[in-house]
């Protein structure tokens, strides 16, 4: 694969957190959010605003909550976490349109983008998601 190609396949295989809130304010009807983080919940309290928390061990008993007919953009923690990666793989298996949300949570978070928590910050005992 020589870099043009390489360059591309990125392109079309992830979608930055400033281009996606600009899609989805544009066409907000054809994206669908999904945090598919696993891991402890004391990690995993923090969320993207409107998005869905389907952890990635859940994702083959939770499919079908995930619309079809909608662009799929999956995250996890960060770029060293590939989650979002084997996420958007098995989703793409199943026939779902995928793009991985570069950077994950750590990369909204930095650009003070909209969150939510999923938890209350005292409720993260003997909550292991692993």
């Amino acid at each position: 694969m020589n870099a043009l190609d390489y360059f591309n396949a990125r392109l079309q295989a992830t979608i930055s957190p400033m281009d996606y809130l600009i899609a989805n304010k544009n066409n907000p009807e054809a994206y669908v959010l999904i945090d598919v983080s696993n891991g402890p919940a004391h990690v995993r309290h923090t969320t993207i605003k409107e998005a869905i928390v389907i952890p990635e061990k859940e994702l083959q008993s939770r499919i079908d909550e995930i619309p079809k007919d909608k662009e799929v953009i999956v995250y996890c923690w960060d770029v060293w976490c590939n989650t979002a990666a084997k996420s958007a793989k098995y989703l793409l298996e199943k026939g779902y349109t995928v793009k991985e949300l570069t950077g994950g949570i750590a990369a909204w978070q930095e650009m003070n983008f909209p969150i939510s928590k999923t938890i209350q910050e005292d409720d993260t005992e003997n909550h292991c998601g692993c």
